[in-house]
């Protein structure tokens, strides 16, 4: 039975500060404590921090120096990234195993569809069924929402951290959105909430009455996705887990080889590439692949799990790591192919943990770069001298 998009039933749930919660699992002595994540040395940068260091203003994406200043007495640790994954990954075979049709949006969040549940067992009484088995199971806290659309469904989740739970019954929406302050509205970052505050716009409910025209005027196409969300219109459906995309490309070369240096400055410069797309779309891989044509045109591959990342330095060193266990007969190559998948959105473009703002800083520059100028306007001296010898498809292979 197909429903419509306003009678449809849409959980989200979310993992609260899930990389402060993993580490607290893992060292109960850190609960209720002031505490941080991220780079060390004042150079670093906050990756995460628990709702106690919150209450000294401290943020993610903050200057380390900064933070410890304005807490001194905080708990200060590097991150582990592989801990993290294997985490979203349990949690995600929870919902995988109990979930008609899920969503994996990003490492630590996710959309359930369970419309048509309220006639067998409730769709509020399963989700609240499913969040306490991931507790249960997992040990970690997660808040849940439920509405008819996942916009309206992600600000309830929102408004019932730290471990909470909420349902905004159909017809209740803009009831629930309208006294929120417009930075609830995903979608309103930080110069776009200023901008609408000097307007004057403090409120959802002053937002969703602004005339749709005068939104368009200033923000172009994106007024008219803010008069929806601030209306609570949401017709995005919940992508199955098993199909979100994967990101791929690959090289021929114009004469077979068996340079291996050559190959391996390919394969970076291929790695070099995708992740920049992966970075360009926001997104996280958390498996990566790496294929071999020989001559013959027998095709071999190999891949591995790893944790979520888009880091260039990251994912090159996988690649060269899986080209050399692959690459064993040293016969003649015709093809080298690297490929991401398992594939989530996130915000965790570099690492964190263990870059310097320096480093973020050249990171976010080099990619401005590459945005307006093309990809190949800032690339690794190692892939200069490959450009010329090699043929390479230009087109991003997703599916």
């Amino acid at each position: 039975m197909l429903y419509p998009p306003n009678h449809r039933s849409i959980i989200h749930m979310d993992l609260d500060t899930f990389f402060v919660s993993v580490e607290c699992l893992r060292d109960n002595r850190l609960k209720g404590k002031p505490l941080i994540i991220g780079g060390s040395g004042d150079r670093g940068v906050v990756a995460a921090c628990s709702y106690e260091s919150r209450h000294f203003s401290i943020y993610s994406g903050m200057p380390m120096r900064l933070a410890r200043q304005l807490c001194p007495d905080a708990i200060i640790i590097s991150g582990d990234m592989d801990a993290y994954s294997k985490y979203s990954r349990s949690i995600t075979e929870i919902i995988a195993e109990a979930s008609p049709v899920f969503e994996k949006s990003s490492i630590d969040e996710f959309y359930i569809d369970v419309t048509g549940m309220d006639r067998f067992f409730g769709c509020y009484k399963w989700g609240s069924w499913l969040r306490k088995r991931i507790i249960h199971e997992s040990g970690l806290p997660i808040s849940m929402g439920l509405s008819i659309n996942k916009l309206v469904s992600k600000v309830a989740t929102g408004e019932s951290k730290p471990n909470g739970q909420r349902h905004i019954l159909e017809g209740q929406e803009k009831i629930f959105l309208d006294p929120l302050p417009i930075r609830k509205i995903p979608m309103v970052g930080e110069k776009t909430g200023q901008f609408l505050m000097e307007m004057g716009i403090k409120t959802v409910h002053t937002l969703r009455l602004m005339p749709i025209e005068m939104l368009q005027a200033a923000f172009g196409k994106n007024g008219t996705e803010l008069w929806k969300r601030a209306n609570g219109i949401d017709h995005s459906p919940v992508v199955p887990h098993s199909e979100q995309k994967s990101i791929s490309t690959e090289m021929t070369f114009e004469s077979d080889t068996i340079d291996v240096k050559m190959m391996k400055s390919v394969i970076t410069a291929m790695v070099e590439k995708i992740a920049f797309q992966l970075r360009k779309e926001q997104k996280l891989t958390s498996c990566i692949a790496v294929k071999i044509r020989y001559s013959n045109f027998e095709n071999v591959s190999m891949q591995r799990k790893i944790a979520y990342t888009s880091s260039d330095r990251t994912l090159i060193h996988q690649a060269l790591e899986l080209f050399d266990k692959l690459y064993a007969k040293r016969l003649l190559i015709r093809l080298v192919g690297v490929r991401f998948s398992g594939l989530v959105h996130g915000n965790y473009q570099i690492t964190l943990f263990d870059d310097t703002i320096s480093d973020i800083n050249l990171h976010s520059a080099m990619d401005r770069m590459k945005v307006k100028y093309g990809s190949k306007s800032v690339i690794r001296a190692v892939t200069l001298d490959t450009s010329s010898r090699i043929r390479m498809n230009q087109n991003l292979f997703k599916g």
